[in-house]
C-alpha cells in the first residue's frame, strides 16, 4: 500500500510539474496568435475550450452534474460570476502578454497569495498569525514600492491578483470538478463569444479566416491550451498535498518573470527589483508559515493515531483479560500518517492563466 502510494504522489508530482510549467510559459503562445487582437484571442479561447472539454467530458461520459447544477440556481449564479471573473483575468493577461507586459503580469500572480489572504480577513473573518500579518504588509509595502516605481499602480498585476482571487473564492463555495467548473464556464461564456466572432467577421475584422489555415489553428488550440494544464492540475490535486501544491504554484509566475526579462527584454530598473524582492520577502514568509503549520498538523495526527492505538489495545486486553502484544510497540505508526497534513491554510494552489 505505501508502494503504491508513493507511486501516485510521484504521478501527482508529474502532473503538477506539467501543469504549472505549462501555465509559466503560456506568454510565449500568445504572440504567435497575432495580427489577432486581445478580445478575439479570447472570444477563441472562451468557444475551443467549450468544444475541447465538451468532447473530454463525452469520452468519459461525466454528464450527471450538468442536471444536477441546472437544479440549482444559486450555483448556477455563482458559476455565472465565476465566468465573468475568469474572463477579466484571461482578457487582461492575454492583453497585457502581447502589449509587452510579461513581467507586471507574473507580478499578478505572485501577490496572488497576499490578495486571497486579505479577501479571507475582510470577507470571511478569518484570523491571521502573526507572520501572515507580516506577509501581508510586506506585500503592501511592496505595491506602494512598485507604484513609485511605475509612476502609477501596478494596475495589471493587481487586476489579475484580485480577479483571480476572487475566481477562487467563488469556486470555493461552488465546489465543482476543475472540468466541469470549466464546461459550465464555458458553456455561459459561448454565445457572448461566438456572437462577438459572428459580428467581427461580418465587418471584415476577423483573422481567424484572413491568415490562412496555419493561424486558425493556432487560434483553435486556445482550447486545447486552455484544458489540458487544468487536467494536469487536476490530476496533481487528488494525488499530492495541499502544501506542496501551494509550492509548485510559484513555478508559473517564476518562469513568466524569467520570460519577461531574459526572453522578452523588458525593463527592470532598481525601484521594480525592489518591489519584485519585498513580494518574494512576502511570499517567503509565508511559505515558511505554511510548511511550519503542516509540521505542526502532522504531528498533531501522528499524536491521534497513536492514542487512538494505545486506546484500542488497553480495550482490547481488558476485553480479553490477559496481555496483548501491541504491534505498534514495535512497528511505529505508519509513516504515511504526516504525508498529507490536516490542515493547511497558508499558500493557496489555483489554476491560474
Amino acid at each position: 500500500m505505501a508502494g503504491k502510494s508513493r507511486g501516485e504522489q510521484h504521478i501527482g508530482l508529474l502532473n503538477g510539474f506539467a501543469a504549472y510549467g505549462m501555465w509559466g510559459l503560456v506568454p510565449l503562445f500568445w504572440p504567435l496568435l497575432k495580427p489577432a487582437g486581445a478580445v478575439e484571442i479570447l472570444a477563441h479561447r472562451m468557444v475551443w475550450s467549450l468544444g475541447v472539454v465538451g468532447v473530454l467530458l463525452l469520452v468519459m461520459r461525466r454528464w450527471a452534474w450538468a442536471g444536477e447544477l441546472l437544479r440549482q440556481p444559486r450555483k448556477l449564479a455563482l458559476i455565472t460570476v465565476a465566468a465573468a471573473v475568469i474572463t477579466v483575468n484571461w482578457g487582461v493577461y492575454i492583453w497585457s502578454v502581447n502589449s509587452g507586459h510579461v513581467v507586471e503580469a507574473s507580478l499578478g500572480y505572485f501577490i496572488n497569495p497576499l490578495v486571497t489572504i486579505a479577501m479571507g480577513v475582510l470577507l470571511l473573518k478569518e484570523r491571521l498569525r502573526p507572520v501572515q500579518w507580516a506577509a501581508v504588509g510586506v506585500g503592501a509595502a511592496a505595491v506602494l514600492v512598485l507604484t513609485i516605481g511605475y509612476g502609477r499602480p501596478p494596475w495589471i498585476s493587481l487586476c489579475l491578483a484580485f480577479s483571480f482571487a476572487t475566481y477562487g473564492l467563488v469556486k470555493k463555495k461552488v465546489n465543482l470538478g476543475g472540468l466541469e467548473s470549466l464546461a459550465a464556464e464555458s458553456a455561459i461564456q459561448f454565445l457572448p463569444a461566438l456572437a462577438f466572432l459572428l459580428w467581427l467577421g461580418s465587418r471584415g475584422d476577423a483573422s481567424f479566416t484572413a491568415q490562412g489555415p496555419g493561424h486558425a489553428a493556432l487560434l483553435a488550440a486556445t482550447g486545447v491550451v486552455t484544458a489540458i494544464p487544468l487536467i494536469c492540475f487536476g490530476a496533481a490535486a487528488i494525488r499530492v498535498p495541499l502544501s506542496t501544491l501551494g509550492l509548485l504554484q510559484y513555478m508559473a509566475p517564476v518562469f513568466q518573470f524569467l520570460l519577461g526579462v531574459f526572453y522578452f527584454h523588458e525593463a527592470m530598473p532598481a525601484e521594480r527589483w525592489a518591489g519584485f524582492a519585498l513580494v518574494w520577502l512576502a511570499l517567503s514568509l509565508l511559505t515558511f508559515d505554511a510548511l511550519r503549520s503542516a509540521r505542526r498538523g502532522a504531528r498533531a495526527l501522528r499524536e491521534s493515531a497513536r492514542t487512538a492505538e494505545a486506546g484500542a489495545m488497553e480495550a482490547a486486553e481488558a476485553e480479553a483479560g490477559a496481555p496483548v502484544a501491541r504491534v505498534g510497540d514495535a512497528v511505529g505508526p505508519s509513516a504515511e500518517v504526516g504525508e498529507r497534513p490536516g490542515s493547511y491554510d497558508g499558500v493557496g494552489s489555483a489554476r491560474t492563466t
